[in-house]
């Protein structure tokens, strides 16, 4: 984790190490709330010919109070977005760098508004006691771990029924080793050398086949996502070369 720690006081500079971070996180908020609003039930909770017309065409979205789970959250830049949206109740950010979490308490005191919603832990995902969260987030994670598949099985453990795991890494590809290890911390030296390990990459067909082996998940949607100088990170529909996003739910008792 030492990686990690070299990058702790300039985690929320927005020109600095960790910009394409910054970027990224954009489109890791509108993924997460475009999955939400896509399998989203709408209840209008009423009889809508008693109603105005106008008031019976707003039914009541089911994601909302929700309590977010956020694994390996670092400095905490996606964190405080979710604290921030009105459909989260309360998020609980973990990771396991001291130098980050502090990083990350401190920042959220600038904000008065997170306080209530928003919480850090110096804590391994194994020992979260609460099994109740309605989304879990593990982007960039799991290409750091040495046992993905336990730590992400250890997420899902910790998802209700029905709820959602987000997550995103990093496929075993040259293009992925050319563009995260060579130009990332070899030439461009956006991230400290030895961030990324290319052995712990895993293809999306990978992750996906064991997703579909576990009996209690629904695997929903794959994106492929690359980033584009002029724009910043955008979605492709190839999810086999760079990075990728996933969205996977926990099947409903």
């Amino acid at each position: 984790m030492s990686h990690f720690a070299q990058l702790a006081d300039s985690w929320w500079d927005v020109q600095g190490p960790q910009r394409i971070l910054h970027k990224m996180n954009l489109l890791r908020m509108d993924y997460i709330d475009s999955v939400l609003s896509k399998y989203s039930v709408k209840q209008p909770g009423y009889s809508p010919e008693i109603l105005p017309e106008g008031v019976a065409k707003a039914p009541l979205d089911t994601y909302t109070d929700m309590k977010v789970l956020d694994v390996g959250c670092g400095g905490g830049i996606l964190a405080e977005s979710l604290a921030r949206l009105p459909r989260v109740s309360s998020v609980k950010g973990i990771d396991l760098t001291p130098e980050v979490i502090e990083v990350a308490k401190q920042h959220m005191k600038r904000d008065p508004v997170l306080g209530p919603k928003l919480t850090y832990h110096l804590q391994e995902l194994d020992s979260v006691s609460e099994q109740d969260f309605d989304v879990v987030t593990m982007f960039e994670v799991l290409e750091h771990v040495d046992r993905p598949a336990l730590m992400l099985r250890s997420a899902l453990d910790r998802t209700k029924p029905g709820g959602w795991v987000f997550l995103s890494t990093i496929n075993r590809t040259p293009i992925a080793y050319f563009t995260t290890i060579f130009m990332g911390e070899d030439v461009l030296r956006i991230v400290p050398k030895g961030t990324h390990t290319y052995e712990k990459y895993i293809n999306e067909s990978e992750l996906r086949e064991w997703l579909l082996d576990q009996s209690d998940v629904e695997y929903v949607q794959s994106d492929g996502c690359i980033y584009v100088p002029t724009k910043g990170w955008i979605l492709t529909l190839n999810c086999s070369i760079g990075n990728y996003f996933m969205a996977v739910r926990k099947k409903s008792n």
